[in-house]
Parts: C-alpha cells; structure tokens; sequence
C-alpha cells in the first residue's frame, strides 16, 4: 500500500496542472513536470505521442488557453498505484475539461494517466497521457482559441 503523504502529494500534482490551466497560472502549471515531458494526446487530436521540454509544453499550451475565456478542468476519482521501488508512480485519475469562448462551450470527457517520479523537489509527473472518452459541443472554438479568433 502507497504511503498515504505520497497519494496526496501525487493526488495535488493533477488538481494542480488543471488548477494552473483553469487559472492560467503558467508557473503553477510548470512546477508539476520533470523537465522532459511524453505527452500522449492522440485520443483527443489524433497527432502521435511526443516528448517535449516541459518549458516547451506550457508555451504550447498557454497559446490555446490563453485564447479561451474560461476553462474548467475537473478530475476525480483518483487511483495511484506505488512502485515497489517507491520512486516511480502512475496515476489514473478520470476528468472533464469544459472550455469556453464567445459563449459556446466544447467538452470533453474521460481520464488520465500519468507516469511520475520521485525528485528531490518531490513527486514530479514525467509522462501524461489522455483518454478521452466522449465530446460535447462546438469543438472549432478550440482552432479558433490559437488564431485568437
């Protein structure tokens, strides 16, 4: 069984990457990753798993958000699972990511699972990968979001 600091600490790092999105707190955001990152969003978008500088990943990321007027990321329903080693983690956690422009709302559903590591500064989340599940609304606000409309 996961020591239970760990659980929570690993627990905070997901509520806090969709805290910083929602809130558009960039260095929040950041503070949650190792410094290479495997992201894995093909469910969603379809482009092929990829490794990016985490510096590079919220840049990336900044210019869709940036670009919406609201955001709200919520996760629930969390499963951690310690390895043996207790430096290694993965975490299961199911979410829905409501994002909003001009009034017209697109959402989708499902969960993540990210792979993390213990640092010296902590538990840090190394590997994200999303599996969406369902979708709901106008999802062109997103391409919009980027070109700022």
């Amino acid at each position: 069984m996961p020591d239970s600091s760990d659980i929570a600490e690993i627990n905070r790092l997901r509520y806090e990457y969709a805290f910083g999105i929602d809130t558009k707190d960039y260095s929040l955001l950041r503070s949650v990753f190792t410094n290479q990152l495997a992201m894995d969003f093909s469910s969603y978008d379809g482009n092929p798993a990829a490794t990016y500088g985490a510096d590079e990943w919220v840049e990336r990321v900044s210019r869709l958000f940036d670009g919406l007027d609201a955001t709200q990321h919520s996760m629930m329903n969390p499963l951690v699972d310690l390895a043996v080693d207790a430096q290694t983690a993965t975490q299961r956690m199911a979410m829905q990511a409501a994002h909003f422009l001009d009034g017209v709302e697109f959402t989708i559903g499902g969960w993540y699972q990210d792979e993390l590591v213990r640092t010296n500064d902590g538990w840090k989340i190394a590997a994200v990968t999303l599996h969406v599940t369902w979708r709901r609304g106008d999802e062109s606000i997103m391409a919009k979001a980027v070109r700022g409309g």
